[in-house]
Order: C-alpha cells, then structure tokens, then sequence
C-alpha cells in the first residue's frame, strides 16, 4: 500500500488520475442538509493535528478535510462529495494565501489533500491550478512554479497576467488575474484565518486581493467597502463556489504578517459557500481568542471589520453576517 508522501509525489507529477464524471449539485443536496434560509459553516476540529512548532500531520490533515467535505455535503464518502461540489471536465483554481510568509500561510498538507481527493474524484491533474499573487507567496504556501499541463499547475497572477480592462463594482476599479477571468471555471477559496492591522479580520472574502493586479489601493477606510465591492465583480462573485478555510493555525493579532508571539493553533478547517457568514464566524473565532489572550475587541481597536456587513447588504447581497441565519456546525 502507498504511503501518504509517495502519493502526494504522484499527484504532483500527475501519476494519479481517476476517471469519473462531475457536475456542479451542491445546491441541491445542501437544501436537505440544512435549515432552510440559513447558510451552513462547517467547523471541523482535531485538537491533535498541530503541535507547537511542528508542521500538521499530513494524514490527519486529509482525514480531517474528509469529515469536513462530507459533513458540508451529507455525502458519507468523501470522492461523492467531491463529485457533487465541482465539475469534472473543467479548470478548477486553488487561491491560496502566502501573502503572511512561511510561519502563516496556506498549509501545503491542505492543499495538496485537496488536490488529491479532487483527482480521485476525475479531475485531471492539469485541470488543478494552484495561484497566489506572485512566486514568493507560492513558496511560502509550500508550491513550486509549474506549468506542465500533465501534472498540478502552480504559477502566480503577475505570470499569468491581468485583463487589460479594467472591472469596476463600486469602490472596486482594478484589472483582475486571467486566471480568474480565462483559466478557471470554478475556484476554491484556500484562505488561512488572520488578524489584519487594517482591516480587522482577513478571511474568505480578503482573499480575493490576491486576484487583483493593485490590492494597495483597496485598502482605505479599513478595505471597506473595497471588499465587498471586489467580490461583487461577476468574475469573482460567480467562480468561487467553495471555501475550505485554514484554521490549523492562526496570528490572532499584528496580522496578516507572522508574529510567532500570536501565534494560535485552532487545529480546524471552516467550510461553507457564503463568504460572508464564513467570515462572520472567523471573526467571532478571532474574538474569542483575543478576550482570552485579554486584547481588546476589534471594535475597541478601532478596525472592526464592517466590509462584512457591507458584504451582506442589499446593494451587495454576497451573502448573510446574521448570527441567526448560519447554520454552524462544529464536528
């Protein structure tokens, strides 16, 4: 039997390949599986997946990533959830987050399991495409540049290029990454859970800076309402279909760098659809922390993050920040 290292290799170089047909039913089967109106959020936790100062155990991360998908979906085996979540026959982008360096950035051992249960599920591995802003934030995520269409491809946007034209939604006027306009036709949402200095909380919908060719200039008034207008451009609000965040670690304060002395180890995975309630339940988990670690709220610190409710808005309508409306499931 192949071990977990030989056959994270063989996805990389493109050995594994499981053929079998996909289309997009999420929808669907997620109105069975959870109150109706609400939006779901998946917390799934492993106090034993990460120890201070060591990498999180890569088999742990994929079991733990299995109960996540297959909780979110109802589907009991996890290649089935898959097959109900992304279609098969398509590009399929993993925006990670390298942007905090090597101590705080996408976990590879995450993105490499989803690679691997998307490929078991009939994706080709040159249909998996990996990206970040630019090969720096892919290093610290772990990734090597490649574009070899027979295996996983990984490459930055400030490679791939931008749109010459620039997308407007509101505040939001910038050129985004043909990754995102061209390449892919669906993308999951790889972010990690942070502190920022500016914006409070960056999360599912923050992530989306790293698609643009000048996230400098969304940041005035706390990024708000720059967030929530850059996930309104159509590119963006209809291709990101899944967020599987990473809370296996975590900076709870001096965000988005690393600070080692913030460091915090939630051991967890947060999935869900809606942007919006993902990051109403990153900022709550960010709260907790901070009361415990006794910093002051983020409203006290003057950076409550408000793009999230201005992402939920009837002008953005991106999803709900309604306590009362997230079916929150913690397993």
């Amino acid at each position: 039997m192949k071990n977990r290292r030989q056959f994270l290799k063989e996805a990389a170089t493109g050995a594994v390949l499981v053929s079998s047909s996909g289309k997009l039913g999420m929808a669907a089967l997620l109105s069975e599986s959870r109150p109706a109106g609400k939006s779901k959020v998946v917390i799934a936790h492993d106090a034993t997946l990460h120890g201070e100062g060591a990498q999180p155990d890569e088999q742990k991360v994929l079991n733990l990533l299995d109960r996540a998908i297959t909780a979110y979906t109802g589907h009991a085996k996890p290649v089935e959830a898959w097959k109900s979540i992304v279609p098969m026959d398509k590009v399929i982008g993993l925006k990670v987050n390298g942007l905090g360096s090597k101590g705080i950035a996408t976990h590879l051992a995450l993105t490499m399991a989803v690679a691997e249960r998307l490929q078991q599920a009939g994706v080709k591995p040159g249909n998996i495409l990996v990206f970040d802003q630019n090969a720096m934030f892919l290093a610290a995520c772990g990734m090597i540049v490649n574009h070899d269409p027979s295996r996983v491809r990984c490459y930055p946007t400030d490679a791939a290029g931008f749109e010459d034209e620039e997308s407007q939604w509101g505040a939001a006027r910038i050129r985004i990454t043909r990754i995102v306009t061209r390449e892919c036709a669906t993308i999951i949402n790889l972010p990690i859970l942070k502190d920022h200095q500016m914006a409070g909380v960056t999360f599912a919908l923050k992530n989306m800076y790293g698609v643009v060719d000048k996230p400098f200039t969304l940041h005035g008034d706390h990024c708000n309402p720059a967030v929530a207008d850059l996930n309104c451009i159509p590119a963006i609000r209809e291709k990101v279909q899944l967020t599987i965040g990473d809370a296996i670690s975590s900076v709870y304060d001096g965000g988005p760098g690393f600070h080692p002395e913030r460091l915090w180890y939630p051991n967890a995975l947060i999935v869900g659809e809606d942007r919006v309630a993902l990051d109403t339940v990153a900022w709550d988990m960010l709260e907790h922390k901070r009361a415990e670690e006794g910093l002051p709220t983020f409203e006290a610190a003057g950076r409550a993050p408000r793009y999230i409710a201005t992402a939920a808005d009837a002008a953005h309508q991106l999803g709900t920040n309604d306590p009362q409306r997230i079916h929150r499931v913690e397993i």
